[in-house]
């Protein structure tokens, strides 16, 4: 990393260790590609690598959460202002090479849920997410290799509406039952040895294993002060986790692909199997929320809920009983935000399969809005509402543009019509309506500011996201 003042040379050194990083990792995506045995050796010098660690700090502190100090109580901001960004990296990589760096407990925090329930939120020293981005950097090329198509959760170039989109795409033609499935408690349960396992089968590093080990097993600094022993799970909140909890998961894809009537059985035999009376069946999973379609009849269903209850028992997961359900299309579902369900198209006596927003995400924003005016004091021009609720609704919208979602869109827009306009009222208790329309609406019913008018969501078009299936590239591929 260039010792340096100056951006532009800061911006250029950074460039150069970007490309180092990226010629790496496309050499160690192909290899894996071309070999689905081999196991990699020598990865823990790309770990201590300077133009990885030095991608790896722009990663961390480039984040939100570089604000949020681990148990040392250092920010990325206090090691900027304090430390020294070279200092810190070059110390870094000294304590790496002589092996004796050791990861320090994740500071625990609670995330309320839905329901009054609490999930828990590991927050690692910032030390320790610059070690974990750069041992993701060495290793998610290799297992990106492995993955197959189904899974969508955290990997690159893959989002929640592919995995919508295969959802969308198997139940318009014969998958018509849906096992929705529920993973209980995934990210604290998985179990460390069967894990390790799946590590070893590509990773013969020691050096790395047990660095993956060490934070595994670096413990949780509890509320109350207390250490507790982390035996099972990942922390949710690591930068590792998503890409081990991916390994760990890839248990459940690959068992379905190999399995006869899945993705892997060509389309005579899917065929010779119907004919048979026999089911076919696909999987689309994003991290631990997943569903299996299933061509068959609801006991087929069942059957396949209760044999991959055994395959995730292998990771010492469970499934849970309340909430994995076998769903009919024509009943739907939820699935990552959105319901998906077969409706007959008005005018007509087709039935087509449609996406759009879910109840419970359009609860989620419109509690939103209404906290956002609530919390906006009226002492402030209307200008500053609109600042902060406009890409509230922007960022809602362009997520759920590519679906029927028109009037959904409609109705937000009412909603937050009226929370805007309660607010204007409680600004000026003793205005009539018509002299707050002529103040703030230009006589119209809008409201409008002179830094920027309310976006109107009912007026934002609607797209269709086109399921791209297996053609989706990877960062290593593309450069290929």
């Amino acid at each position: 990393m260039a010792n340096t003042d100056d951006p532009i040379a800061r911006e250029a050194a950074l460039a150069r260790a970007e490309r180092r990083v990226l010629g790496i990792q496309t050499k160690l995506h192909r290899w894996a590609r071309e070999e689905s045995h081999r196991t990699f050796g020598d990865l823990y010098n790309l770990v201590a690598d300077p133009a990885f660690l030095h991608v790896a700090w722009d990663r961390v502190r480039n984040n939100k959460g570089a604000r949020t100090a681990g148990v040392d109580g250092r920010s990325a901001q206090y090691i900027e202002a304090v430390v020294g960004v070279e200092v810190f990296l070059d110390g870094l990589r000294t304590v790496l090479k002589d092996r004796s760096f050791r990861p320090l407990p994740v500071r625990e925090r609670m995330i309320p849920k839905p329901g009054g329930k609490t999930r828990r939120l590991g927050i690692a020293t910032i030390t320790d997410r610059v070690v974990q981005a750069s041992l993701k950097l060495v290793l998610e090329p290799i297992f990106e290799a492995d993955f197959l198509p189904c899974s969508y959760g955290f990997r690159p170039n893959r989002r929640t509406h592919d995995a919508v989109a295969e959802v969308r795409f198997f139940t318009s033609k014969s998958y018509e039952w849906i096992v929705e499935g529920d993973i209980k408690a995934c990210f604290d349960e998985i179990s460390h040895p069967a894990l390790m396992d799946r590590v070893r089968a590509r990773i013969a590093d020691k050096r790395v294993l047990a660095l993956v080990k060490a934070f595994l097993k670096a413990g949780i600094l509890a509320d109350d002060g207390s250490l507790q022993d982390t035996s099972t799970g990942t922390p949710q909140g690591s930068i590792l986790s998503p890409l081990l909890s991916n390994v760990a998961l890839s248990v459940l894809d690959e068992h379905i692909a190999a399995a006869p009537g899945g993705p892997g059985s060509t389309e005579w035999r899917r065929r010779v199997r119907r004919r048979e009376g026999q089911p076919n069946y696909r999987l689309a999973r994003y991290a631990d929320d997943w569903c299996l379609l299933v061509a068959g009849t609801q006991h087929d269903a069942e059957v396949l809920r209760n044999e991959i209850a055994g395959v995730l028992a292998t990771m010492g997961l469970r499934l849970s009983a309340e909430k994995t359900l076998i769903t009919h299309i024509d009943k739907g579902l939820d699935f990552l935000g959105w319901r998906i369900q077969r409706h007959r198209k008005p005018g007509t006596d087709r039935y087509y399969v449609y996406t759009y927003p879910a109840k419970k995400a359009l609860r989620a924003i419109t509690a939103k809005i209404k906290t956002v005016c609530r919390t906006t004091n009226t002492n402030q021009p209307l200008s500053v509402l609109l600042h902060r609720l406009n890409p509230v609704l922007r960022g809602w919208c362009m997520h759920f543009r590519p679906g029927v979602s028109s009037a959904t869109f409609g109705y937000l827009a009412s909603i937050t019509w009226w929370q805007v306009w309660a607010w204007l009222r409680r600004k000026h208790r003793k205005s009539s309506w018509k002299e707050l329309r002529r103040r703030y609406c230009g006589g119209g019913w809008w409201p409008d500011s002179d830094k920027g008018r309310l976006l109107h969501t009912g007026s934002i078009a609607t797209t269709r996201y086109r399921y791209r299936g297996a053609n989706i590239p990877t960062p290593w591929t593309a450069t290929t």
